[in-house]
């Protein structure tokens, strides 16, 4: 069945200033990384926009009103110091909700074993009604509840390996035991969530690493702590926030993992979903932000993914 992959030119559109790190080059490099010739089998599709009603599953109807309303018809709008609109933005976030949505679609639907959604901007600092870190939309937690609401499945997994805690991912969740959250992540660093003490109902799983902590933490991390509670959750389909920004050339943070264990943590990610609900995985990607690091990190994810048995 192999392996698809959703992204979409309107994700260049999206904006923030040319001195700002959540910039289009970003996805330029990813997308020239996976246009290599190992590539070639990558089943390649636009992104569709995804609709108010999908992204109203995971955010109150009228922040998502706000958020399309929002958006400038020329320059730029800053939500806050980090988190900008241009006249683009509007129709980007459509496509990342869009894309894994339509990733959920298509992996549950048997048409792939897995899919990456190679997309701009991230997602997973957005809150139920706040916009922050880069992010508007949440589309890891759409995808989510599109797999509940338009599936039937009662569980879904995320496993969020971006060095930044996914704040937004778990406020939207941290009540609904239907959703397991588990984060790796640098501590302390934005945005100053993620403690092991957050729990939820039962259904949280946070592993902070200090800075420097490099793979062997990392890997300890997935293996000892956040595998067995993912097993022991059942989940019906794997998600993925796969940030690349825990690399040791990123400038926003000091993790110090290389490609080599993105490979790594894919392939355990995979081995689990294996054992739980038949290997059946979406990713989608967050942060990332050494343009070398990102492309190499994700052609290693995304290589990864395309070895599935299917």
């Amino acid at each position: 069945m192999g392996t698809i992959l959703y992204t979409h030119a309107d994700c260049f559109g999206h904006d923030p200033g040319r001195m700002h790190p959540e910039h289009p080059a970003r996805l330029k490099a990813v997308l020239t990384a996976l246009s290599a010739d190992e590539f070639n089998g990558l089943d390649r599709r636009e992104a569709p926009k995804a609709t108010v009603d999908q992204i109203a599953k995971a955010h109150p109807r009228d922040y998502v009103d706000a958020i399309l309303e929002a958006v400038p018809e020329t320059g730029e709008r800053s939500i806050d110091g980090d988190t900008i609109m241009s006249p683009g933005t509007g129709d980007a976030i459509l496509r990342c909700a869009g894309a894994v949505c339509a990733a959920v679609d298509a992996v549950l639907g048997g048409e792939a074993e897995n899919a990456f959604c190679a997309m701009r901007p991230p997602g997973h600092h957005a809150e139920p009604r706040t916009p922050m870190g880069f992010c508007f939309f949440n589309q890891i937690a759409v995808g989510a509840e599109h797999a509940r609401a338009a599936h039937g499945l009662r569980r879904v997994a995320i496993v969020d390996f971006d060095v930044h805690h996914g704040n937004g991912t778990q406020a939207i969740f941290e009540a609904d035991g239907g959703v397991f959250y588990a984060s790796t992540h640098q501590a302390p660093l934005f945005p100053g969530t993620g403690h092991q003490s957050e729990r939820g109902v039962g259904n949280i799983v946070n592993v902070p690493l200090p800075p420097m902590s490099g793979s062997e933490q990392f890997r300890a991390a997935i293996t000892e702590i956040i595998a067995p509670a993912l097993i022991d959750f059942q989940p019906e389909l794997l998600m993925i926030s796969a940030g690349f920004d825990a690399h040791i050339d990123d400038p926003l943070a000091s993790l110090c993992l290389t490609e080599e264990d993105f490979t790594w943590a894919t392939e355990e990610l995979m081995r689990l979903a294996d054992l739980v609900c038949d290997g059946k995985i979406v990713s989608t990607l967050e942060g990332g932000y050494d343009l070398d690091a990102l492309a190499v990190s994700t052609a290693a994810h995304v290589r990864t993914l395309m070895t599935a048995a299917g």
